[in-house]
């Protein structure tokens, strides 16, 4: 199984890059974590729904190869990091890649909502983008550890 992080946006701080990469460095061989940068909509005088149905087009291209959706948005569900665990344990179980879509400024695309497996939130708090990518990165490893008994994770 594969997970993938589709993030609408670029030219992220060195710093996001590179806690990024350390915690995609960590993920075990059979689970491997990839980051794919999909290009943002020029502003211009467009309007917001055809900023999203444009990104939705690229976003839709690098969702090809991924079996299972699922969209970061501030009305998913709260998972701590634990059922965040369970839940990848059962994708696991149930095979075919994962896809985790972090979207531009404007939010995501009603229809990919819709047709997302499940929609999840980071946090109450609004969070920027890159911050956001590298807290699911290290969400991501966290939630394998805890899948394994590695003890990067402690309950308590």
């Amino acid at each position: 199984m594969r997970l993938g992080i589709l993030a609408v946006g670029n030219k992220l701080p060195d710093w996001v890059a590179k806690g990024c990469a350390e915690y995609i460095k960590r993920m075990p061989r059979e689970l491997p974590l990839l980051v794919v940068e999909v290009k943002p909509e020029p502003r211009g005088s467009k309007t917001r729904e055809q900023l999203l149905a444009a990104e939705k087009v690229r976003l839709q291209a690098a969702l090809s190869s991924f079996d299972r959706l699922v969209v970061l948005d501030e009305r998913g569900a709260d998972l701590t990091t634990v059922k965040l665990a369970q839940r990848l344990e059962d994708w696991m179980r149930e095979g075919g890649d994962t896809a985790f879509i972090i979207g531009g400024a404007d939010g995501i695309d009603e229809e990919l909502k819709q047709r997302a497996d499940c929609m999840i939130r980071l946090s109450s708090l609004t969070l920027p983008h890159a911050m956001a990518r590298l807290v699911l990165c290290e969400q991501l490893y966290r939630a394998v550890s805890v899948v394994k008994n590695h003890p990067y994770h402690r309950e308590g």
